[in-house]
């Protein structure tokens, strides 16, 4: 049995969610993304991705959705007006808190499926806090590894497309086809970035940034290409590894 936890009653609990369960929380932002897409690109994207999760594999993984956390660390763009954001500290408590509610069901296995690169880090401290504090069994997943963190991005973006650029663009085509103009789609890749060994997107040296560093418009790397057939390919991907992981997830336990 699987599902949206928010649609249990509370007695419903005790009987749908036990040892086994999944509980999955879907993480994305509000924040800037440059003039070609809304705000909610990686809040959609966290959502539609969890729920092609639930009706791909919900029949075989015992997989419960709790509602997307849409507001998440985001003061990368804090400079952009309407963006919104938690402080680091507000985000490890909220996390906190919603694990001390998972701790209160049978479920030991909590997921976060992570689609704002942003959080990356924070979401692997959690992970560990959360651990140690509740004794949950916790993971951390991305419909794509943020190229930022090492993941990979097109060789047209020499590597660095890493907000708003062309397959996170393509993507929210597919999902969202009304929602893009490509009229205002420019290629805004750090070029003079791309000489360095170390210090860059995906380099083994991080730094500390902000998305106006890198120019007025907000984001980084080069959408003009950018299309929903494309983006489906890369949705599709993203749902059959994220399945196969889920599946392991399922299984996975510490041994001694």
């Amino acid at each position: 049995m699987s599902g949206r936890l928010a649609d249990l009653s509370g007695p419903c609990i005790s009987e749908a969610v036990g040892a086994d369960s999944i509980i999955l929380l879907p993480v994305g932002a509000i924040e800037q993304h440059g003039p070609h897409l809304p705000m909610s690109v990686d809040a959609v994207i966290a959502d539609e991705v969890a729920s092609a999760l639930l009706d791909k594999v919900g029949n075989e993984v015992d997989l419960w959705l709790l509602p997307t956390l849409s507001v998440s660390k985001s003061n990368e763009h804090a400079w952009s007006p309407g963006t919104m954001w938690l402080s680091s500290d507000t985000m490890l408590r909220v996390l906190d808190d919603i694990s001390a509610c998972v701790a209160t069901t049978s479920a030991r296995r909590l997921v976060f499926l992570n689609a704002h690169g942003g959080n990356s880090s924070l979401l692997s401290v959690a992970c560990r806090d959360i651990r140690v504090k509740h004794d949950l069994l916790t993971f951390l997943v991305h419909p794509s590894l943020p190229p930022a963190s090492g993941g990979m991005s097109t060789e047209e973006e020499l590597g660095m497309g890493i907000h708003g650029g062309l397959n996170e663009t393509s993507v929210f085509a597919h999902l969202r086809p009304g929602e893009v103009n490509m009229d205002l789609a420019v290629r805004r890749v750090p070029e003079w970035m791309a000489e360095n060994a170390s210090v860059r997107f995906g380099g083994p040296v991080q730094f500390g940034w902000t998305s106006r560093d890198f120019g007025p418009d907000g984001h980084i790397g080069d959408p003009t290409g950018a299309n929903p057939d494309l983006g489906r390919e890369l949705f599709e991907s993203a749902v059959a590894q994220l399945t196969e992981q889920l599946r392991e997830i399922a299984r996975f336990e510490f041994r001694s």
